[in-house]
């Protein structure tokens, strides 16, 4: 499949994911909550005109997607894949998606704000998915007047984005964490040092298979440079601390802890009839088992990709149909036995 979200990157025994986002507006529109249809498809085109007559490989790399021209399940596909926010899906507002070739990057287009700039990369990549997404919010900016006061910085629908407007975050796999309740100390550490913890689809989600987003919470009175660090700084911490209670862990109790991980690779890779919210139970101690070296002979690729298919959205975009909840879970079980080559 070739996308960021199967690659295996740095530090993926525990870091799932890393993202950049800019938020920008144009000086001369009002916010999207108040644009009307004209004003929203003047952006869309003052966009499009911007990336595709630009120079740079950006407009041989992106394609343009029309969020209305979408049905129900294309929207929630890209959802799951992080390509668009569930805002963006439901707004029903004169509204668009710019992806490259292998989608690490999207630009969301009047979703909040009239430009959401993503860049995302697997593992611990938080650097290099700044380092992209600054290059993109450069050519922008070279095109696009961008409201932006002296005494502020960049102008943004919601307050908590002013400033820099930039959100960088990783997703991250902590089952030692969980398991031992230090969970909740690291929880309460973040929210002292401004960082947010969030589920597996940022803001009001549920840190469903122990996956949990953290991010900055400011975005004024900082750098970009500061913000990224900071985010890096705090999240290697979170992952030296899970990795010594997994060793922990296993040291205590190995069969127990082996057992637990065995069982739910056992019940994963034989089900004929799978919830989407008992495979994320699963592949936590799969994943676990894998970055551990329990279980041996399928990859973190192949897994990955697995999670990615299972979803609701993807699994009947992949099966072409809508399916009922129990014909989902029974596709998913398939899927998941086709993937890892179990009859």
């Amino acid at each position: 499949m070739g996308r960021w979200y199967i690659d295996k990157g740095p530090e993926s025994d525990v870091v799932i994911s890393s993202r950049v986002r800019l938020a920008r507006n144009f000086r001369k529109y009002p916010f999207p909550s108040k644009l009307d249809k004209e004003q929203g498809g003047r952006v869309l085109e003052e966009v499009k005109d911007a990336v595709f007559n630009s120079n740079s490989t950006l407009a041989g790399d992106v394609t343009f997607i029309d969020i209305k021209a979408l049905n129900p399940i294309e929207k929630q596909s890209l959802v799951e894949k992080h390509l668009i926010s569930p805002e963006l899906a439901e707004n029903g507002r004169e509204s668009g998606l710019l992806i490259s070739r292998d989608e690490k990057i999207s630009i969301m287009i009047n979703e909040e704000d009239h430009l959401r700039i993503q860049c995302m990369f697997s593992g611990m990549q938080i650097s290099d998915a700044w380092k992209l997404c600054n290059n993109i919010d450069l050519l922008l900016e070279s095109k696009i007047d961008f409201a932006f006061s002296r005494q502020y910085g960049y102008l943004t629908c919601c307050p908590t984005n002013i400033g820099t407007g930039i959100r960088a975050s990783v997703m991250l796999h902590l089952p030692g964490l969980v398991m031992t309740g230090y969970i909740k100390g690291i929880l309460e550490a973040c929210g002292k040092l401004g960082v947010a913890v969030r589920g597996i689809y940022g803001e009001n989600s549920y840190a469903s298979g122990n996956m949990f987003q953290i991010s900055n919470q400011v975005t004024l009175g900082q750098k970009e440079d500061e913000i990224v660090t900071g985010v890096t700084n705090i999240a290697s911490q979170i992952i030296e601390q899970e990795r010594m209670l997994r060793a922990e862990l296993h040291r205590q109790n190995p069969y127990r802890f082996e057992d637990k991980i065995y069982r739910s690779f056992a019940v994963f890779s034989s089900a004929r009839i799978i919830s989407y919210e008992e495979s994320l139970k699963l592949i936590s101690d799969v994943r676990l088992g894998l970055d551990m070296g329990i279980i041996k002979g399928i990859s973190i690729e192949t897994l990955n990709e697995i999670m990615l298919l299972i979803q609701p959205a993807s699994l009947q975009k992949t099966a072409g149909s809508v399916l009922g909840p129990d014909e989902r879970d029974i596709k998913r079980a398939e899927i998941i036995r086709n993937k890892l080559k179990v009859n």
